[in-house]
Formats: structure tokens, sequence, C-alpha cells
């Protein structure tokens, strides 16, 4: 018998839309909002064209999450997550590569015209990242790149966390997927896997792809048949499975109305970890 507490580690997965808001009306994206920063409301929410690093930071510092899976994040913002909220972390710059300095400095003052992208890891204490590893799956037309690391937590509890934003287009994606979880799991060398992210398929148009995640890698726990955020897992215990957060954790005020972050949705999960499972350094 176990002589301590179950430790169970809760997962996010969260597209960060690079930085931007994203309120229902579609029509709040104007052509004077784009080119000059105005702000446009409606009854219930506005679209702002401007940083958004602190709201961001609010809302992801008051999630529920051990480790968090984010991807479209501005270049530098990681720095600052890691600063603010007393974590770890671990980057992979992907799409939009080229001209990267410029382009972080110009989406700081236009998000909505210059879109940078990035993605990566936030670890939270007691969990601490011990090794990481990146895999490039292309570089043109838009760099796409996993990232990888090796946990370990309390009572020496370890396990292994990939990140990956596939391709958008549905066959590039499933490669992205296909070749990332053969390289996690290699990678991870028996170690509990949490395998997720933006992966761009939907599950009720792709079952093949995730029955094949399960028979090859032991990898279950999509979000949702539309879904296409996903927490995938292996070798730990699902205590609460993969779901989607209603828009309202990502909303806050403006005013009188509502500012709604990313045009995605959080994604978590949780699992048990099992018991004395160690870290193990592949080389």
């Amino acid at each position: 018998m176990s002589e301590h507490a179950p430790i169970v580690v809760r997962a996010l997965s969260w597209n960060l839309f690079h930085g931007r808001d994203s309120p229902p009306d579609a029509s709040l994206f104007t052509l004077r909002s784009t080119l000059f920063g105005t702000t446009e409301r409606n009854a219930t929410h506005v679209q702002v064209n401007r940083s958004l690093l602190g709201e961001f930071t609010r809302v992801i510092g008051a999630l529920d999450w051990d480790v968090a899976l984010l991807q479209e994040v501005p270049p530098r913002w990681l720095a600052h997550f890691c600063t603010e909220l007393g974590v770890e972390g671990a980057a992979a710059i992907t799409a939009r590569y080229l001209t990267h300095a410029l382009r972080a400095r110009l989406a700081d003052r236009n998000p909505d015209l210059i879109k940078s992208g990035g993605g990566g890891l936030l670890v939270r204490p007691p969990w601490r990242i011990q090794e990481v590893r990146r895999h490039t799956f292309r570089r043109r037309p838009e760099r796409r790149r996993m990232v990888w690391a090796r946990l370990t937590g309390p009572d020496r509890a370890a396990l292994a966390v990939a990140n990956l934003h596939a391709s958008t287009l549905r066959e590039r994606a499933s490669d992205d997927i296909a070749d990332a979880a053969s390289r996690a799991a290699e990678r991870s060398h028996g170690l509990p896997l949490i395998f997720g992210g933006d992966l761009n398929v939907r599950p009720d148009e792709a079952s093949d792809l995730f029955d094949e995640l399960a028979r090859r890698y032991g990898l279950t726990g999509s979000t949702a048949p539309a879904a296409i955020d996903h927490l995938l897992a292996r070798g730990l215990e699902v205590t609460d499975p993969p779901r989607r957060l209603p828009p309202s954790v990502r909303e806050l005020r403006c005013g009188q109305q509502a500012l709604r972050l990313s045009d995605h949705d959080c994604v978590t999960a949780s699992w048990r970890v099992p018991d004395r499972v160690e870290a193990k350094r592949v080389e």
C-alpha cells in the first residue's frame, strides 16, 4: 500500500491566438481597429488591438494546472509568465519565425496586424523541469515544432509532457501528430506521458488517427468529437477527463462589456500518477 497521498497532475492546453482577444461578434473586427488600434464595442463585448499580456497572465495564473501547454504565444511572453507566476518554462518558436525579433516588437504594438507565434510549456512547483528537447517537423512555409520535457514532482514522481501545434492543413496535421507521438513516446522511454496541444484535427473526421495513437502509443483521451485542442495521455489514471472550459473563464471586464481572450477554449484534464515512477534520463 502506498505510504503517501495519491499524486495528481493537472494539465491545461490553450492556444493564445497570438495574444489577441476574440469577441463572439465578428463585426467588431474592423479595419480601423486593425490599422489604428481603435476599440470597438457592442452591448456585451469589446474588441481591442493592443498588448494583452497582463490580461493573459491574470487568466493563466487563476486557472488550476500543474503543467500548461501553450500555443501561438508571442515569443517574449513566456519569460514574463515564468517571472510573474513563479513557474518554470520551456519555449519553442514555431510559425512565422523569419525576422523573429522584429515581428515580436511589432506584435507588441499591433497584435491584430502582426501575428507572432510560438509555443511552450509552463510548469508549477512542486513539479520541476529536468530535461527539454525540441523537434522540428518542417521549416516551410511555417516552422512547426514539438517541445518535450521530462518532469519530476512530489515523492520523486516523474512524467513526460509534449506540446504540439500541428499544421492547419489536415493531411500535414495528421503527419505532424503521428511523427510527434512517435518521437515523444520514444523519448519518454516508458515514463507516463501527456501529449497534447492544438492538434488541428477533429476525432470525428479522423477517427483512424486517434485509434492509431491509442493502439501504437497508448495515447487516449481526446477532448470531444469536434475539438481540435486535445490532452492525450498514457500510463496515467484519469481523474478528470479532458474537457473544454466555458468561454467565461477567459473573459475579463472592460468597462460595461467583456473582453474575451483568444479564439480557443481552454482545455483541462487531470490524472493520478502511478506510485514510484522515477525519472530516467534518455540520451
